[in-house]
């Protein structure tokens, strides 16, 4: 409590400091103006990172079951599907850890180590998403060594407004129904925002009526994928202050989700599901399932002092996360659950993680310099617990200062230059099996109850850099960006020691770990010209020393239940590849695009010398076409899309990694501004997989178990925007 009273009284004194620097003059109201024009291109031109500005009309138009599902389909961006409503983001091939998810200018903490861990984000509440493709640790810190997805609310409301939104959402597959409300008001000063979502779904369905699961035949009924239903509810609420010097905003939010996962593939034999019970019903969420409930308090401060802008950013999260499955004995443990241990039946695994976070960053100029310093500071107490181990609980504190510069040449050539300095200290709490183990000790058997994880203290430290240009001719750009990032090791990757259920794996940590080291050069060309349009970015990345789950010939018979023994391990990595983007109008109302990707990794050193990285995505192309007639009495922006996206097939593996066919995949997207009695509504309608295709997935959580993707989908989406009061000119 005492930490949140610090944070109010700091709030004040920001508050205190722009009244007495606030000169006294006579008020004029004047009508706000709000330059929304060539923002994103200018804010692109400018950067020397590879950066996508996405706003919400793109979201809306390419709904998936997930903000990062959305944003699948431009190029370099994939994720880790886990089911039809979860998924973590991969940029250019790297996820978990090593991309950091920003909210409200706060970095999203959650369970980010684990694949089956979705993103707690509410992507009705998204109105803008900043994509950064390469290093971004001088500004991000820690995690951020692959890129960065920053999402941002909707812009401050016009003064003395009120008005809101509803959007409604239905899909065909998983039979989803939702939708999310939203209602806004603010004076000249002062604004406050509200919205609720929910959305409910049943299990999801595939083109196929039986997979196999390590050579055992699983029979779906109808179709569905068992115990994949879920459902998901967001609390959002946000206001504060607006004045001419001094800005404060509060966002607050609440983001809660249940979902089942797929029966017959979370640890237990096959054989062994219910399927009677299971089949009764595809809205039921049985176990296995998970509950994750992600609780935010963000404070954001502007405020604006002779030549400087400086920025705080406070923020409190609460990530707590229950894993639910019936209790299955293995190794030592009892073949009974004992009535006399204090954890439920049933929850085999609970994480709880508080964060406390703080940004200060000072913007400023000195003639051609445009100076950003700052400090970025978080502090992280994790508990476990459940009657299954995996990870330890531990405490994790990091700090660092940094100092970026821009300098402007002429009209035409920007230069970058940044450092920054990172610590981190990381404490792992000891772990000791609730149960005893038969062990050999001086020639005698006997039974005790073993430590799994030791305590464990780590410091890490590390200076990282950046450096780039911009050139913007009239038609031809460029932006060449090298640097330095690095990673502390995780947890999970010093000090595990237990079953992981969903990869059928056993998974050790190594508490020696060095921080990984990363180097990376990004190169963006681009021409713009009347009718057409390219864009094209190479990079190349090398790791001395990148963390990896290495597979081992052994299997653990006493706590891992015969699985394959993981263990973590570093070794040299080399990357490199890109992205392309070309756009050209046929006519003025029909225009085709051409994106594509393509990675290539490879392992240098190590027991997998000579091997690619897990959940490296193959090599892609998109086509597209899309028209756009023209604007009638009642229908305003109508547009028809067809997507034909080719994949090529993965056959550079790591084991226990599965070669990947390629496959071919047509989607659908249409809409339209419809005018009814002066009230507008925005339609949004997709049919993705429209040909039903069967397919594998490389990136996705089931592709061990030979799960396809989910099958033809039609999401229909509408949207109600209102206003109740509006200041006329």
């Amino acid at each position: 409590m005492l930490k949140k009273y610090y944070i109010l009284l700091l709030w004040l004194l920001i508050v205190a400091i722009a009244d007495a620097q606030s000169p006294v003059q006579k008020e004029h109201v004047l009508k706000e103006v709000v330059a929304q024009a060539n923002r994103t291109e200018i804010r692109k031109s400018e950067e020397s990172l590879n950066i996508e500005i996405i706003k919400a009309d793109y979201i809306r138009q390419h709904l998936g079951g997930s903000l990062m599902k959305s944003l699948e389909r431009l190029p370099g961006i994939k994720t880790i599907g886990i089911g039809s409503g979860q998924s973590k983001p991969l940029i250019r091939g790297l996820g978990f850890n090593r991309v950091v998810v920003v909210e409200n200018g706060i970095k999203h903490e959650g369970q980010q180590w684990g694949a089956d861990h979705g993103l707690e984000l509410d992507q009705f509440a998204t109105y803008q998403v900043e994509l950064i493709k390469g290093t971004a640790s001088f500004m991000y810190g820690s995690d951020a060594i692959a890129g960065v997805i920053n999402t941002n609310p909707a812009p401050l409301p016009s003064i003395n407004t009120i008005g809101g939104s509803v959007d409604l959402v239905g899909k065909s597959n998983n039979n989803l129904y939702g939708g999310s409300a939203n209602l806004y008001a603010r004076s000249r000063k002062w604004m406050i925002n509200g919205r609720i979502t929910f959305q409910e779904y049943a299990d999801y369905r595939v083109p196929t009526d039986t997979v196999h699961i390590y050579n055992y035949a699983v029979g779906l009924h109808k179709n569905f994928l068992r115990n994949t239903a879920g459902r998901e509810s967001g609390l959002h609420l946000s206001g504060g202050y607006i004045g001419n010097q001094f800005k404060s905003l509060f966002y607050i939010s609440n983001v809660f989700n249940k979902s089942g996962f797929f029966a017959n593939a979370h640890g237990l034999e096959p054989r062994r599901v219910n399927t009677t019970l299971h089949d009764k019903s595809n809205r039921d969420i049985l176990q296995p399932s998970q509950e994750v409930n992600h609780f935010k308090i963000i404070n954001r401060n502007t405020l604006e002092l002779n030549h400087h802008r400086i920025e705080i950013d406070l923020g409190y999260q609460k990530n707590f996360r229950q894993e639910y499955n019936q209790y299955v004995n293995h190794g030592y443990m009892p073949p009974i659950y004992p009535d006399t241990l204090n954890i439920p039946v049933n929850l085999e695994r609970e994480f709880n993680k508080q964060v406390y976070s703080v940004n200060l960053r000072d913007y400023f100029q000195v003639g051609l310099h445009a100076f950003t310093a700052g400090i970025n500071s978080e502090y992280q107490d994790n508990n476990i617990g459940g009657w299954s181990f995996l990870v330890p609980g531990f405490r994790q504190y990091n700090t660092g200062i940094f100092l970026y510069d821009k300098i402007t040449i002429n009209n035409s050539f920007l230069l970058h230059a940044a450092m920054r300095y990172d610590y981190g200290m990381l404490k792992m709490q000891e772990y000791i099996d609730w149960f005893p183990s038969t062990i050999d000790q001086n020639n005698e058997t006997i039974s005790q109850k073993l430590t799994r994880a030791e305590n464990l203290q780590r410091t890490f430290q590390s200076w990282v850099w950046s450096a780039g240009l911009n050139y913007n001719a009239d038609k031809f750009n460029t932006k060449l960006n090298i640097g330095k990032s690095f990673r502390m090791p995780i947890a999970k990757e010093l000090s595990a020691n237990g079953v992981n259920y969903h990869y059928f794996s056993y998974e050790k940590g190594d508490p020696t770990l060095a921080p990984e080291q990363s180097y990376q050069v990004d190169l963006s060309m681009g021409w713009n010209a009347s009718k057409w349009s390219v864009l094209v970015s190479p990079f190349y990345n090398y790791f001395p020393n990148y963390i990896y789950l290495n597979p081992t010939p052994y299997h653990d018979y006493d706590y891992g239940a015969g699985n394959q023994v993981f263990q973590y391990a570093q070794s040299k990595v080399l990357r490199y590849g890109g992205e392309i983007q070309a756009k050209y109008k046929v006519i003025k109302s029909l225009t085709t695009e051409v994106s594509g990707e393509y990675l290539y990794a490879k392992q240098l050193s190590g027991n997998k010398k000579g091997y690619t990285l897990p959940f490296s995505p193959p090599q892609s192309i998109l086509l597209n076409l899309t028209w756009s007639p023209a604007s009638g009495k009642y229908f305003s922006k109508p547009y028809f899309s067809l997507d034909y996206r080719i994949t090529g097939s993965q056959n550079n593996i790591v084991p226990p990694e599965k070669k990947t066919p390629g496959y071919q995949v047509f989607n659908f997207q249409a809409g339209s501004n419809i005018s009814l009695n002066k009230q507008e509504v925005q339609l949004s309608m997709q049919v993705q997989n429209i040909l039903n295709t069967r397919y594998l997935n490389h990136t996705s959580f089931y592709r061990l178990i030979e799960l396809p993707e989910q099958g033809r989908n039609i999401v229909l989406s509408l949207r109600f925007p209102f206003k109740i009061k509006e200041e006329k000119n």
